[in-house]
């Protein structure tokens, strides 16, 4: 019987193994992948981010890695340009953001769990969770080679991500739903100078995302209103490249460069929140709460909630609070965060430009979760 099982061992599920393994509870913590290994995603990591890899310790094993610091961001909109100055950042820690490969980030993150004592399995696949009446108690699933796997917990953490195994079988209820509003394609590219962020905005609702990212290589994304997907990925290169075009300083670069890799790209961007609790289960990151790629959350989305839901599920199994109520302040406080951010997201999606209001909001939200 272990106190917790954790469901998902990447940005939200690692962080919270290694919360709870660190305040002394029995942890363990499965992914069907091995690691390391890489995955979908936008790589940013925001400030808030930054300040939660410090407080665990974990900035410098990451920097140590030659991910670049990414020193401002730019944002191209209807023919402006948006330079938000440096944030005030606690202990003296830059304000500098990090877009790190997630096969780098994901091993730092699930080896930090594991020296704080959780148990972690690679490779384990869970098809079902084991009940007792109404409560989740456990999970069965099964290894690569089709060996079988039950395992007992007072509480199953559900971290797998948008499509997550532990949310569809306790059938969390979906809230504040909107659909899928954008798509987008990347991939990396050798030969790009600029060492900052840059997003550009085009009148018909098409966009580039550039970075730097590890190994001297730049992630550079395009993408689109949804309603363009299936004409665009009739020739992904092709198109791809005719919205570079329209950057000529960038596109001289990236004719001049190498593809390094493969495209990667989805269409799959629904936005909702999820009841993240029940009796028995938890969920955190992507599983409880997904936005739209537009505005690289996702990661210090995690990072957050995963500490929140470490806090509540730590106040219950050692008596401090009920486990209900506990996990209900959790769904209460990563909401109450969580809803300007997704507002402004969803609106910036859908191809409305936010007002000065909305980045008044998103910037005084961001702000607050630095300093908390």
């Amino acid at each position: 019987m272990y106190d917790a099982i954790v469901v998902g061992a990447r940005c939200a599920g690692a962080p919270t193994a290694m919360l709870l393994a660190r305040a002394g509870h029995n942890v363990l913590l499965l992914d069907r992948d091995e690691f390391p290994s890489d995955i979908m995603s936008t790589h940013f990591i925001h400030l808030p981010g930054i300040v939660r890899l410090h407080r665990w310790g974990l900035l410098d094993r990451v920097k140590e890695t030659g991910v670049p610091a990414i020193p401002k961001t730019n944002l191209h909109a209807n023919g402006l340009l948006i330079s938000p100055p440096p944030v005030p950042m606690p202990d003296g820690i830059p304000s500098e953001a990090i877009c790190p490969r997630r096969y780098i980030l994901d091993k730092i993150l699930a080896d930090a769990a594991v020296e704080a004592g959780a148990e972690f399995r690679q490779g384990v696949s869970v098809r079902e969770l084991i009940r007792d009446g109404d409560a989740v108690v456990g999970v069965r699933g099964q290894t690569k080679d089709k060996t079988p796997v039950e395992e007992r917990a007072k509480i199953v953490i559900g971290a797998d991500g948008l499509h997550s195994i532990v949310a569809r079988q306790v059938g969390a209820e979906e809230y504040d739903t909107r659909p899928t509003l954008t798509f987008a394609y990347y991939t990396y590219w050798s030969g790009i100078s600029d060492p900052e962020m840059h997003i550009w905005f085009f009148e018909d609702s098409r966009g580039i995302l550039s970075f730097p990212t590890h190994d001297g290589l730049s992630c550079i994304a395009v993408g689109g209103a949804i309603e363009g997907f299936h004409e665009f990925r009739e020739d992904i290169e092709g198109n791809y490249l005719a919205v570079i075009d329209r950057v000529p300083e960038l596109a001289r670069e990236v004719r001049a460069g190498k593809r390094k890799e493969r495209f990667v790209g989805t269409a799959d961007q629904p936005n909702y929140f999820r009841v993240p609790y029940g009796s028995g289960w938890a969920l955190v990151g992507d599983a409880g709460y997904h936005r739209d790629f537009l505005t690289g959350l996702g990661i210090t989305d995690a990072f957050r909630d995963a500490e929140l839901v470490a806090q509540a599920v730590d106040a219950g199994l050692s008596g401090k609070r009920p486990m209900g109520e506990a996990l209900a302040e959790y769904q209460t406080k990563r909401d109450t965060v969580a809803k300007p951010l997704y507002d402004f997201t969803v609106k910036l999606a859908s191809g409305t430009f936010p007002e000065p209001a909305d980045w008044m909001s998103f910037g005084t939200t961001m702000a607050q979760m630095i300093h908390s």
